[in-house]
């Protein structure tokens, strides 16, 4: 009976009703209903009052009511209607889980009489679930050695649902390694199996990734997936491998430490330990190359650690390898090849291959000097070297071939105006920025004798004091050669000549090495004022060369003669002149004393003073002139016997001077003639004839003179009065006065005129009047030039 049931349920017969009767005191009675699940709340399930026969009007009052026989109260009938609906919605699978049949059970109870009935609800299945796997992900771990024919069991997929609904169905995605096998267990379950139907290489593919479909029987049927990870476990049967054999880079020299050259990189196919790679120079790579380049083990980077210098090296091999942890470990190679890029680091170098310390000043043009090698050890345009030396100096660099230069003269050499040349050599190459050296050479120029001794002064006067002792230095030449050595040694000697017919050895000795004059005797004045000697000085050059020098030598007087009285003459110093006429009124001319010096200048100048008198109030002397006169008339009281002791000096330092002693008679007699103007003519003891050849011949060489004097001073006077301006010039023209004879020049035909004779009242000014032209030096001058000035001339009687 319940199989049946079950079977009419299964068929979704929606109302079967089985009555069963009882005799007894309760009546009891069973009824059957078939719902499918997911029906919704207050749906119809069955209408238990017409199906049991009940009185539908009487339900109430028989007080007709449902007793469930389970807690969940998911049905529900109507008291009045007996219709019988679902309380909620109705899910089989939350309800029975996964038993085949699922049944809800109720009893409806009436009263009056009391009567039972039992129900049944059967909850039809329907493919309302899709199958699920226990774990979305499955994964797998397979040795890449395993063998082909391998099972690895897999979780079978879950479908609450029952019967045709439930899974049906496994499928695995397409691919070459692997299948699925399904097999049906003791309690008909389905077991699922995931099988290798080729070998794995995880090198090749270390990972799969799979997608199990678990598919129903349902209509239209559902389906649940779960993807499966494999992954395969490695086995160290691989090399490191570095991907390619030769790694190439380029390094510029000179790179800091630390810079990086280059990274290489090995993969390792194979996995945990036996994919730990580490790097390693291989014993092929020197120590050399070890101490330049650093190798990290760990990151396989190459670092600078040396000097890179292109120079030394311009192209670097290291062999690198890279070792796995395996066991057994294997090893990878490759090589890194470094190209070294040169930079402008090294400034041109210069080389002297053969340098001539000294070329002679005669050296043509073209001479060559040095030879000079130039080196730059960068390369390209960095070692591109371009030479050059200075423009102002008689040299040129000319190049012989790549890298060799010639210096060469330019030009004539002297060595009198450059001895030595210090040549800058510069050398900078074409880098950038470019870099350059500078070498000097030392060049000097070797003497020849090109040049004559030159004096300091050609002309040059020198001033002798007379009375000089012998040997004395009076002067020293100076000649200078500009020449070297042997060709500026220079000897001095005398171009002979005659002074006062005797050589010029008698006179003068000259030293030849230092050109020092000595005087061998004694200069005298007035013999020998001056004369003029020649002095050759000559190099020891070959062939000699020579040049002269004029030299004036002027004596220099000294005061070292007396003055001499020539008148009046006088013996012992004493002369008698004879009478004055008592009538002589002041300033009657007595006499003149003339005097002389052999000196000149201011030695020669004389001075008169009387220095004793009988009567010093009655006569005077002219302190230049020498003229004695009355200071006063005469008187009858004077003493008729006068003595005048006249003092005559010269101007000299220290002064000399020389007296004479003049007795004078007072007479009455007017007329009486002077006695000592016939002493002079006639007294062959007052005026000799020495004495008087020479007074004519002063006289007349003065006269002369001063005519001479005259004429060229007149011409200056004019011009300076012409040019005023040039009054302060050096020769000015101005008036002077001056004492007659104050110069000491020998007296002339006017100081002849101006002397009368005894018995002559004149009126003699005391001075006389000059016009003299003075240059600057005349207060050093020996002379002094005058021109006369004739005062008018007073006669008393």
């Amino acid at each position: 009976m319940t199989e049946q049931r079950i079977s009419n349920a299964l068929q979704f017969r929606p109302l079967d009703v089985i009555l069963l009767l009882f005799v007894s005191d309760l009546v009891f009675a069973e009824i059957h209903y078939s719902i499918r699940e997911e029906i919704e709340s207050g749906a119809f399930v069955g209408n238990i009052a017409e199906d049991l026969g009940l009185n539908i009007r009487r339900l109430s009052a028989r007080k007709f009511r449902m007793a469930p026989a389970d807690k969940r109260h998911c049905l529900e009938v109507n008291s009045e209607t007996g219709i019988l609906f679902a309380n909620e919605r109705i899910d089989r699978e939350q309800l029975c889980g996964q038993l085949p049949a699922c049944v809800l059970s109720f009893e409806i109870v009436v009263d009056e009489p009391l009567e039972m009935y039992r129900g049944e609800v059967g909850i039809l299945d329907i493919n309302d679930n899709s199958p699920t796997f226990p774990e979305s992900v499955i994964l797998l771990q397979m040795a890449e050695t395993m063998a082909p024919g391998s099972r690895f069991p897999l979780e079978s997929a879950l479908d609450p649902d029952v019967g045709t609904n439930a899974v049906s169905v496994y499928n695995i995605s397409p691919n070459e390694h692997f299948g699925l096998k399904v097999q049906i267990g003791e309690d008909d379950t389905k077991i699922v199996q995931l099988l290798l139907e080729k070998p794995l290489d995880r090198e090749r593919q270390s990972s799969f990734q799979l997608m199990l479909t678990a598919t129903d029987g349902g209509n239209p049927p559902r389906s649940g997936t779960a993807r499966i990870l494999i992954t395969v476990l490695d086995s160290n049967d691989n090399a490191p491998d570095f991907g390619r054999e030769n790694y190439r880079v380029s390094l510029i020299e000179n790179s800091p430490r630390g810079t990086l050259v280059v990274s290489v990189q090995a993969t390792d196919p194979d996995e945990g330990s036996n994919a730990e790679v580490t790097y390693s120079f291989s014993n092929r790579v020197s120590q050399k190359m070890q101490e330049l380049f650093s190798l990290d083990r760990r990151t396989g980077e190459i670092r600078v650690q040396g000097i890179i210098d292109y120079e030394e090296g311009d192209n670097y091999s290291l062999d690198v390898q890279a070792v796995d942890n395996g066991s057994p470990a294997i090893a990878g190679h490759c090589k890194v090849l470094i190209k070294v890029m040169d930079v402008n680091d090294n400034a041109p170098g210069i080389l002297l291959t053969s340098v001539a310390s000294m070329v002679p000043e005669d050296a043509a043009p073209g001479t060559v000097t040095a030879l000079i090698n130039v080196i730059d050890r960068d390369s390209g345009r960095n070692g591109e070297v371009h030479c050059e030396i200075p423009k102002n100096v008689p040299f040129k660099l000319q190049i012989s071939s790549s890298g060799h230069h010639k210096l060469i003269t330019s030009d004539m050499l002297d060595r009198e105006t450059t001895p030595l040349y210090n040549i800058a050599i510069l050398a900078r190459d074409s880098g950038s920025p470019p870099l350059s050296t500078i070498k000097t050479i030392q060049i000097t120029v070797s003497d020849i004798n090109d040049n004559a001794p030159r004096f300091a002064r050609p002309m040059d006067t020198v001033y002798v004091m007379e009375n000089n002792a012998p040997g004395t230095s009076i002067f020293t030449v100076t000649a200078f050669d500009p020449d070297q050595d042997q060709n500026s040694y220079v000897t001095y000697s005398f171009i002979d000549i005659l002074i006062q017919d005797f050589p010029l050895s008698n006179y003068l000795n000259l030293n030849s090495m230092n050109g020092t004059i000595y005087a061998l005797l004694t200069f005298d004045y007035e013999r020998v004022k001056n004369f003029q000697i020649q002095i050759q000085a000559r190099d020891a050059g070959v062939p000699p060369l020579s040049s002269t020098a004029t030299l004036n030598v002027i004596i220099l007087d000294q005061n070292d003669n007396a003055p001499v009285i020539v008148s009046p003459s006088a013996q012992s110093g004493t002369a008698g002149v004879g009478v004055v006429p008592q009538s002589a009124g002041q300033g009657y001319l007595v006499t003149k004393i003339i005097a002389t010096d052999a000196d000149s200048g201011q030695n020669a100048r004389l001075l008169y003073q009387v220095l004793k008198a009988t009567d010093p109030s009655l006569f005077i002397v002219g302190l230049n002139s020498g003229e004695i006169r009355t200071a006063r008339g005469i008187l009858e009281q004077d003493s008729p016997t006068q003595t005048l002791v006249i003092l005559v000096k010269d101007n000299g330092q220290p002064s000399l001077s020389s007296t004479a002693t003049i007795h004078f008679s007072i007479s009455g007699n007017v007329t009486e003639i002077f006695p000592e103007s016939s002493n002079l003519e006639t007294n062959p003891e007052y005026v000799s004839d020495i004495n008087l050849y020479l007074i004519v011949i002063l006289g007349s060489t003065s006269f002369i003179f001063l005519v001479i004097i005259i004429l060229l001073i007149g011409i200056k006077c004019k011009q300076d009065r012409n040019s005023p301006e040039d009054y302060n010039s050096p020769s000015s023209c101005y008036g002077l006065e001056e004492s007659n004879n104050a110069f000491n020049l020998t007296p002339t035909l006017k100081e002849s005129l101006n002397y009368t004779g005894a018995g002559e009242i004149v009126q003699i000014p005391e001075t006389h009047h000059y016009s003299v032209c003075l240059s600057p030096e005349s207060a050093k001058s020996d002379f002094l030039f005058l021109k006369p000035y004739t005062a008018p001339l007073t006669q008393h009687q």
